[in-house]
């Protein structure tokens, strides 16, 4: 197993691992850091985090991966986070509560795993709805790749030409080549934020849970909800959509058991800081699109790259967290939206080839891209539904005539 990996590890997997981790953490570290502050967290405590939930998406990512031969993506709820941090100002909740919320979280999580409920929602959902909803989470970080040329337009172009110019000649190291133009580019102009680095070792730390009804409530539940909806119900969109679903020859990536992994994972860290693992979307886009590799089949080796940083992030903390968070927002959004863009345009593409499902599928896209959220619950969400409702009527109009 372990020659294998190594024979089907390659630059571009690597680089797809790293770029994953950069945009995972470089663009909602911030709020993961607002949720533990919401619960008067202290600098240890915060670092705490940063080794359970480090430990906890790498191992969840790295050794499913290694077993299946297929790129299995673990990430924190960035929304869930949100819901965290909100809740925890507005509730005067202490830290034992919000542990005790995140195991209540937990476990509903690995109810829904271990009873398969909603796999076997997921696996209603057309795959025109799914390839729609996935083009619409990531679509927003293609917008905004160019959206920043607004604020480094020479950052932008240069990445641009780098990658047109990678695809063209070298497609195969495309990402790779545009990722290290735009280092050396920021770094030569002093814009590489090097004080943010800090070298130190990231500790556990226990906290008792304190379980109590209005943590329930207010924490646990919009945190289960929001995690479900907006993270896990888009990373099966993403499995299906990169051809690692239920319905390839070798039965894909068993979703049920990977959300089951989650959840224990997540009550068994809980009080040390991980408030909740879940499938990831665009983290897993980058590690299953074809820039990664052009081989379906090693693609493994991007994810397990992914997971194996997420485990260095766990044992330094802050000082990885530093150094990613180091980089110009502008290089984390283009690399982002760059990398993407191949997942982008064959979701789209799968979303419209049916012509009864064209209709509903943009709705989906667009509602999923509009970012409306209702009731505290992300676009993504309200895209499938609206999408489902967008189907049903149609059917049912052609029934009735």
């Amino acid at each position: 197993m372990q020659m294998r990996f190594f024979k089907d590890l390659n630059l571009s997997t690597l680089t797809a691992g790293f770029v994953a981790v950069l945009v995972g953490f470089a663009s909602s570290v911030a709020i993961v850091f607002q949720a533990a502050q919401a619960f008067n967290a202290t600098p240890e405590q915060i670092s705490s985090w940063m080794w359970a939930l480090g430990w906890g998406m790498g191992l969840c990512s790295v050794l499913p991966s290694l077993w299946l031969k297929k790129p299995v993506v673990i990430a924190w709820s960035t929304p869930g986070a949100a819901v965290l941090a909100t809740a925890g100002l507005t509730g005067g909740f202490s830290m034992g509560e919000a542990v005790a919320a995140f195991m209540v979280s937990a476990a509903l999580i690995t109810l829904f795993g271990v009873t398969g409920w909603f796999e076997k929602v997921m696996n209603r959902i057309p795959m025109a709805i799914a390839s729609a909803l996935l083009a619409g989470v990531l679509a927003r970080f293609g917008l905004q790749a160019f959206a920043a040329a607004q604020t480094a337009l020479p950052l932008v172009l240069l990445m641009l030409a780098i990658y047109l110019l990678g695809k063209r000649f070298m497609p195969r190291y495309a990402v790779v080549l545009t990722l290290f133009g735009a280092i050396v580019f920021v770094a030569a102009r002093g814009e590489m934020a090097w004080t943010a680095m800090n070298f130190s070792f990231a500790l556990p730390l226990f906290v008792a849970p304190q379980f109590t009804l209005a943590a329930v409530v207010s924490l646990a539940l919009p945190l289960f909800v929001v995690t479900m909806a907006s993270q896990n119900l888009p990373g099966v969109a993403a499995i299906r959509a990169a051809g690692y679903g239920p319905d390839t020859p070798d039965g894909g990536i068993p979703v049920s058991k990977v959300i089951t992994l989650t959840g224990l994972a997540t009550l068994v860290l809980a009080p040390f800081g991980a408030f909740a693992l879940n499938l990831s979307a665009i983290t897993a886009a980058i590690c299953m699109g074809p820039e990664a590799h052009e081989d379906p089949r090693k693609r493994y080796t991007a994810a397990v790259a992914c997971g194996a940083i997420y485990v260095v992030i766990g044992i330094f903390g802050a000082a990885v967290t530093g150094l990613l968070t180091a980089f110009p927002k502008e290089l984390v959004v283009a690399i982002a939206g760059l990398a993407l863009l191949g997942t982008i345009g064959s979701g789209l593409a799968q979303a419209v080839r049916d012509e009864s499902h064209r209709e509903a599928a943009l709705i989906t896209f667009l509602v999923t891209l509009s970012g409306v959220a209702i009731a505290g619950i992300g676009s993504a969400f309200w895209g499938v539904v609206a999408g489902a409702i967008a189907l049903f009527v149609q059917q049912y109009r052609q029934c009735a005539a």
